[in-house]
């Protein structure tokens, strides 16, 4: 198609072809950028979609009131805990002795 069989179409037409041609635009850029993708994940050797699994974490403290309340010591204290060390007692005390006892 030249430049002057686009300037006689109807704008109708014209349009129409700009549809096609954006659509086929979009299908090869998204099909080009997963190839990319691809390679860079062989390149890197990884798979960029995984996430590391996180490690299994031991509970280390349990409520003396309500047992079934643990906390791993990571991210914030919760209530309970705050309430325990506020209450008097030590963080020692709050410790659960060995992993067999986790539930």
């Amino acid at each position: 198609m030249n430049e002057r069989t686009l300037e006689v179409m109807p704008v109708n037409s014209l349009w129409m072809l700009r549809e096609k041609i954006d659509a086929l635009l979009a299908s090869k850029l998204i099909s080009e950028k997963e190839e990319l993708e691809r390679r860079l994940a062989r390149v890197t050797g990884q798979n960029q979609n995984l996430r590391r699994p996180y490690p299994k974490v031991h509970q280390k403290y349990r409520n003396p009131e309500r047992p079934d309340e643990t906390w791993s010591g990571r991210g914030k204290q919760p209530r309970w805990f705050i309430a325990q060390l506020q209450a008097g007692n030590a963080v020692e005390n709050l410790r659960i002795s060995s992993p067999a006892m986790n539930h």
